[in-house]
């Protein structure tokens, strides 16, 4: 004698929203990941082609500039192709708060730049590396502050 096992019935899948742009496994919105305040002062370098980010950051906060870091800013967030271009991170960790943070962003999988070369240089110039994240399926990010002892 076989048991009958009581099937439930299927129920309907909830209807999907447009969400914000996420990248990598935790499900959050990028601006999320990179802990974007709303009224924070960012500057933005590089990332003029991310625009689905950058029409999120703009509705996060107003206080943004592009192509230019201006002093005492919360957050930078700067793109770099090659491990050249981390030669400004000193300059750049100039114009940042003490407790504020660099983000930065580079292609994932290519020779030119690597995560191993950002914190190489990070270390260098005085900061610690704090987080990484997938900041879009093609780009990955490291967030970069100063020591708490050096604040």
């Amino acid at each position: 004698m076989s048991a009958k096992r009581a099937i439930a019935p299927r129920q309907a899948a909830a209807p999907k929203r447009a969400a914000a742009p996420i990248a990598g496994y935790s499900g959050k919105p990028t601006i999320d990941k990179l802990g974007v305040k709303p009224g924070m002062r960012v500057a933005v370098l590089g990332l003029e082609s991310e625009s689905a980010f950058l029409a999120e950051l703009a509705a996060r906060t107003t206080a943004v500039s592009h192509g230019r870091a201006a002093k005492d800013l919360e957050m930078i967030l700067v793109r770099f192709d090659a491990e050249r271009d981390l030669a400004r991170l000193p300059a750049l960790e100039k114009r940042i708060r003490r407790d504020g943070a660099i983000w930065v962003v580079w292609p994932k999988g290519r020779p030119e730049i690597k995560e191993d070369m950002v914190r190489a240089k990070a270390l260098a110039s005085g900061l610690v590396d704090v987080k990484v994240c997938a900041f879009s399926g093609e780009l990955s990010a490291l967030k970069l502050v100063v020591p708490v002892a050096k604040r």
